[in-house]
């Protein structure tokens, strides 16, 4: 009995250890291309990875927030993707160097016309937005991820602080300080020169997450198998010597 018992709580661990190293999901994004400043432009990147085998993204819906509302809010064209943006009339006109914006982007969707993000891809959807506010140390764009299947992937809850990540957490834009001119402009020209650069970058940094994520994986498969054959051994032990 107490080589059962111990068998069983090798088992346990082992499962344990299983559950507690598989990866998080990947969500929905927003990250800056180069920097985001208070005050000032930027080109962000909202980065929607597919996280279906059997179904493809083909619309994703990126609401803006009300709270700050951005006076420029321009896609970049992509191809395979139809993009429609949506504005609304702002209760509170905004001043931008001097002019009274009485309207802005209220939200962007990007509908696929061919094949979307297949499984095992992500796609970058890059919007140029400003002016960011001065008083916020972040924005939260709440959004949707559609599947070729018609399954909505509602990416909008906002993470309280001292709590942790929520299931489908919305994308957060985090504002770094204003520069000492008081402006920013996004990228510089030398970034668009490193553009490509750093793509190469990019996939080669997600390539080596894969291969170490599958490592780690089959690694404890391993030690599962092991704990389960010394269990064995164990119990088969005990009863030739019961016998």
């Amino acid at each position: 009995m107490k080589a059962s018992r111990l068998a069983a709580t090798g088992a346990l661990a082992a499962c344990a250890v299983v559950v507690l190293s598989a990866p998080a999901f990947a969500h929905v994004t927003v990250q800056p291309e180069g920097t985001a400043a208070k005050g000032g432009y930027a080109v962000v990147d909202f980065k929607v990875p597919n996280e279906r085998d059997d179904a493809s993204t083909t619309k994703l819906e990126v609401t803006f927030p009300a709270d700050h509302p951005l006076a420029s809010a321009l896609p970049e064209p992509i191809n395979g993707w139809n993009i429609k943006v949506t504005k609304s009339k702002l209760a509170k006109p905004l001043d931008v160097h001097g002019k009274k914006i009485s309207e802005a982007v209220s939200k962007i969707t990007w509908t696929a016309d061919g094949k979307g993000v297949e499984p095992g891809y992500f796609e970058k959807f890059p919007v140029s937005v400003g002016a960011l506010p001065e008083d916020a140390d972040e924005l939260t764009f709440k959004a949707l991820q559609t599947y070729s299947d018609n399954e909505v992937v509602r990416w909008i809850e906002v993470q309280k602080d001292g709590t942790e990540e929520p299931q489908n957490p919305a994308p957060v834009l985090t504002l770094s300080a204003a520069s000492e001119d008081g402006h920013s402009h996004g990228s510089t020209a030398k970034d668009a020169s490193d553009e490509s650069q750093t793509t190469e970058n990019t996939a080669a940094s997600t390539a080596s997450d894969g291969s170490d994520t599958t490592a780690r994986v089959l690694g404890v498969v391993g030690i599962v198998v092991g704990a389960l054959g010394v269990a064995y051994g164990v119990l088969a032990g005990r009863r030739r010597s019961d016998a």
